[in-house]
């Protein structure tokens, strides 16, 4: 009797299973996110502390595939082409996300100075926030070339690992053009090549493990927020999520103009998207972004190199976070931001966010790098970190947005120049 019930029992977890397993993708996402809210809001911290080690597996996991996912993509994704496509590539990457991060400023500016945000407010003059110092554009560049391999991977310094995969890249394209060394690198990106995909293969099986992870996150977020900072902050929180649809729409229309299918791209992109805006990292939802990238077709040695640079350079979100800050401490002083002072959050904050690459806790460091050169008091930095996580969910979800929209239209016109090409030999023959 005892046996039987215990089959049942089995019989029953594997049909749950099985359902689950069978379910889409997107529909289980949405689902642990909604009840991560609920358990948040009213379960309580210690029920939220029970559940995190479900979160930070699913971290560990995203972590521990994102420098295979970089390294034998990028070497992959190289090889695919010729060395002088790969500088037209970076050319045509940088323009865009340099392109987008100041629209997404001045998006930001725009919507905070229509609703401002913060008036009326009060701020407590004794509040401190501790924020790390501003890494230099040079160090950064200087970073970008690590002066140990393993550690560069260790210490996941994305730029280094980038470098490092577009040098070893480069070199295995230039020696399989060689006599002497062809056939042996060869069968080297043979091997890459199979890494690559066992890679992916592992990333399949996380897939289904990310709903859960994604719950005990989201979870966690909603009740360390509280609903008390939510309120009082409300403003600020309801302006920044405005500004970001305004420029997720301008998004919608690059892709229009630039004849990438928008449905299409919904379809894919609502995973990573949704990924990004519980773990709150564009590098830690890497894997996922490149998962979604492959599902919609886009050219491997397009998105192989897009994506990884824009995991560590492109913030639009972070962008319109900054503005929408600078508005908001303006307006609680009471001192009205000027049309310079307005030029100038554009200028710094653009490079801010590009300086502060991989850096942890760049959202306040370079929201009080653009407040010190504007003049506005760094203890309204101390009143922005309390809704941090709030706000950091809706711009890396729009960071990680960008990453594939650059893709998909980099991607697109890469394909149009090659058609382009092909008809022009055509009709020189």
């Amino acid at each position: 009797m005892l046996l039987a019930h215990s089959q049942s029992r089995v019989k029953a977890m594997y049909v749950l299973y099985k359902r689950y397993a069978e379910s889409s993708l997107i529909l289980r996402i949405t689902i642990a996110l909604i009840l991560g809210i609920v358990v948040g809001l009213f379960a309580g911290q210690s029920v939220v502390d029970w559940f995190s080690p479900l979160g930070e597996l699913l971290l560990r996991l995203l972590k521990f595939l994102i420098v295979p996912i970089v390294l034998f993509t990028l070497i992959v994704g190289i090889n695919q082409g010729s060395a002088s496509g790969v500088g037209g590539l970076a050319k045509k990457t940088i323009a865009w996300y340099l392109l987008t991060t100041a629209i997404a400023m001045i998006v930001g500016i725009a919507v905070a100075s229509a609703l401002s945000p913060g008036n009326g407010m009060q701020i407590d003059t004794q509040a401190v926030v501790d924020v790390k110092s501003q890494a230099s554009i040079v160090q950064v560049l200087l970073n970008m070339v690590p002066d140990n391999l393993f550690a560069a991977f260790a210490q996941m310094n994305m730029l280094g690992i980038i470098f490092t995969a577009v040098t070893f890249g480069l070199a295995l394209l230039k020696l399989r053009q060689s006599t002497a060394h062809g056939d042996a690198a060869r069968q080297v990106l043979k091997v890459v090549e199979g890494l690559n995909e066992a890679t992916m293969m592992i990333m399949r099986g996380v897939l289904q493990y990310l709903p859960i992870g994604i719950f005990a996150i989201v979870a966690g977020a909603v009740a360390k927020q509280g609903t008390a900072t939510i309120s009082s902050l409300a403003s600020m929180v309801l302006v920044l999520y405005i500004a970001l649809f305004v420029h997720a729409g301008l998004y919608g229309v690059a892709m229009l103009v630039s004849g990438v299918k928008v449905r299409k791209f919904i379809r894919y992109a609502r995973t990573p998207i949704i990924t990004a805006f519980a773990t709150q990292s564009s590098s830690g939802t890497l894997p996922i972004t490149m998962n979604a990238a492959r599902n919609m077709g886009l050219s491997h040695r397009v998105f192989s190199f897009v994506l990884p640079l824009g995991a560590t350079i492109n913030m639009d979100g972070a962008a319109i976070r900054i503005a929408i800050s600078a508005v908001f401490a303006a307006n609680v002083m009471g001192v009205p931001l000027d049309l310079m002072q307005m030029v100038q959050i554009v200028i710094v904050g653009t490079l801010a966010t590009i300086g502060t690459a991989g850096v942890p806790g760049a959202g306040l460091i370079m929201i009080a790098t653009v407040f010190a050169q504007v003049g506005l008091p760094i203890e309204t930095v101390a009143l922005l970190a309390a809704i941090d996580a709030l706000v950091g969910m809706g711009a890396t979800a729009l960071n990680v947005t960008g990453d594939l929209v650059g893709a998909s239209i980099i991607s697109r016109r890469e394909n149009d120049e090659a058609i382009d090409s092909v008809a022009d030999m055509k009709e020189q023959q």
